[in-house]
């Protein structure tokens, strides 16, 4: 029996501030360049303002990529392109600045963490601050077996909550939230299948390499046989987490609760944070209003849980590779709302840019007139 009360979180959740998002609101109606004009922008900043609350809105100025992998044991029935307990390639990649996340974080001069909860590779094969909070190695195959037990899955989503803390401790203002798994998108589709309602087909996608038609004909068969083990559980999210769920899905579920409760905005990536921020909304329902979805990766469970979300993708670009990369396309939007917000001036008021005309016009009658030449 678990000794963590999801329910918690319910009550510690608040929602960004709405008066200071009023008055970002008619700030921007004083601004010189017309309200909406902007688009989505205008919104941003005021999202942002209230996350804040401060008007103006101060610039993203320490914003951090922040990862969680693992491996997934589904991986063996073939659902990925990639081979089993091969996602510590792709953390080595990322750590080494060679994947395109970390091309772009460095571009964008964005620091990279990474969090191995549940890799299938030798602890001491990857940095200690890497490692430090990982759980066990590689999570159960979810159509057969729990992906944890439930004693691994508080252990998760609480290391997830500690890296949230220690996030907003540092000062980070913002953070874009990335995935690196082998099998983690068939453990999102099933918990998005569970929490919506839907069928494996609806939900089962072609993945980050996207897959053949056979392969996607056996993921959808693992979608729909641990989406059977998921639906008596649907009560409980930690159980829920731990049945279908696995150690890098239920610490990105603490991490976005406990952001949310730090009032530390996140950008969503893909279908993995996606499904992650599905299970969040379930544990408190005021907790997507600080979350913002980065991008549509064209996975459907992804535009599913967005849906359900009421969150609208920033861009629609087909990102798929993971690392939280399409989100970080869409940190520079964000950073651009807050400073248009932010520097854009004011219009005068009607009475200062009459007391501005008085005052040319009586600088003028001063000046002194030119004689006429006889």
């Amino acid at each position: 029996m678990s000794s963590l009360n999801l329910d918690d979180f319910s009550d510690l959740i608040e929602r960004p501030d709405g008066g200071v998002r009023r008055d970002a609101e008619a700030r921007r109606e004083r601004q010189v360049v017309p309200p909406g004009s902007l688009g989505r922008l205008d919104e941003l900043g005021e999202w942002l303002a209230a996350a804040q609350s401060a008007v103006p809105v101060r610039a993203i100025e320490r914003p951090r990529v922040v990862v969680f992998a693992g491996d997934h044991g589904v991986a063996e029935l073939g659902v990925s392109a990639r081979p089993l307990g091969s996602a510590d390639q792709l953390v080595r990649a990322l750590l080494d600045g060679e994947s395109p996340a970390a091309v772009l974080a460095r571009r964008l001069g964005v620091p990279v963490r990474v969090v191995d909860m549940a890799l299938d590779c030798e602890p001491e094969t990857l940095p200690d601050e890497v490692g430090r909070h990982r759980v066990r190695r590689g999570s159960g195959r979810i159509d057969v077996e729990d992906a944890l037990s439930v004693e691994e899955a508080e252990a998760a989503f609480r290391a997830g909550v500690a890296v949230a803390d220690e996030e907003a401790d540092s000062g980070t203002d913002l953070v874009v939230l990335g995935d690196v798994s082998v099998g983690g998108t068939t453990a999102a589709a099933v918990l998005i299948a569970a929490l919506c309602g839907t069928d494996a087909s609806v939900v089962t996608g072609r993945g980050g390499r996207a897959i053949d038609d056979l392969a996607w004909m056996r993921k959808c068969a693992a979608v729909r046989d641990a989406l059977r083990r998921a639906r008596p559980v649907l009560g409980d999210q930690l159980q829920l987490l731990a049945t279908v769920g696995g150690a890098d899905l239920a610490a990105m579920t603490g991490f976005l609760l406990q952001s949310a409760v730090r009032k530390t905005p996140v950008i969503l990536d893909g279908v993995v944070s996606a499904a992650c921020a599905l299970v969040g909304q379930r544990v408190a329902f005021r907790a997507p209003d600080w979350w913002l979805a980065g991008q549509n990766s064209g996975e459907p469970a992804q535009a599913k849980a967005l849906d359900r979300m009421a969150l609208e993708p920033l861009l629609d670009h087909g990102v798929t590779v993971g690392e939280g990369t399409g989100a970080l396309l869409a940190l520079p939007l964000v950073q651009a709302a807050a400073a248009l917000a932010a520097e854009l001036p004011e219009m005068a008021e009607p009475e200062e840019a009459k007391d501005a005309e008085d005052a040319e016009e009586e600088s003028t009658s001063l000046e002194p007139q030119g004689s006429e030449s006889a």
